[in-house]
């Protein structure tokens, strides 16, 4: 619940332009989704991804390079954490058909070719080689369910919107909230579907 009301909190202060107000809320989010996640006895690897994701969301608030460089490490290493997850927890037998991996491989070939001649020099390969573990996450989780692959195809997403701002293309209004919103979603549907995990659950 506390974390649903700063979410959505969050979201509004976006919404309505207020810099000051998601520049407090914001580093709430992860640490309470974590909170949430240890209070029901999850996988200690999901409440690291999760605070990995806080320290990203942390220092993506600095508008620096570098700041942005380790923030991006942090993000990519909650990936890790949820690669391990979904080889851990998820069903490897579910059927992912070609059609989805091909989607994926895809996204990422397109998107890193636009992206790349519009990146800053110093921003092109951090930002391919981040992309593709993101991929592979976002892949990884269709083996945990609709839920997790919603989580994943989203923080893609957002990942996504936040790397055409890098290259300085033409932006929605309000693009901070769209990240945001995606994020948030993201985070909550794969959190949602570790815990509910049939194998997860029975490893506690």
């Amino acid at each position: 619940m506390a974390f649903a009301v700063v979410a959505i909190a969050d979201l509004v202060a976006l919404a309505a332009g207020s810099d000051a107000g998601h520049t407090l809320l914001k580093p709430l989010l992860m640490p309470l989704l974590a909170a949430y996640v240890t209070l029901r006895q999850g996988p200690r690897l999901l409440t690291a991804a999760l605070l990995l994701g806080w320290g990203g969301d942390t220092l993506l608030l600095a508008d620096a390079d570098p700041a942005f460089l380790t923030g991006m490490a942090s993000f990519a290493a909650g990936h890790v954490c949820y690669l391990t997850l979904f080889r851990r927890y998820g069903n490897s037998t579910r059927p992912r058909t070609a059609f989805v991996a091909a989607a994926y491989a895809g996204a990422l070939v397109v998107t890193v070719t636009l992206l790349w001649p519009d990146l800053p020099p110093d921003m092109c390969v951090p930002v391919a080689g981040y992309s593709l573990l993101l991929t592979a996450m976002a892949f990884g989780a269709t083996t945990l369910g609709r839920t997790a692959a919603a989580g994943g195809a989203l923080f893609l997403l957002s990942d996504t919107l936040i790397a055409t701002d890098v290259a300085d293309w033409p932006q929605a209004p309000r693009p901070d909230f769209w990240v945001m919103l995606t994020y948030i979603a993201a985070q909550a549907l794969l959190t949602r579907a570790v815990l509910t995990s049939g194998s997860a659950t029975a490893r506690r």
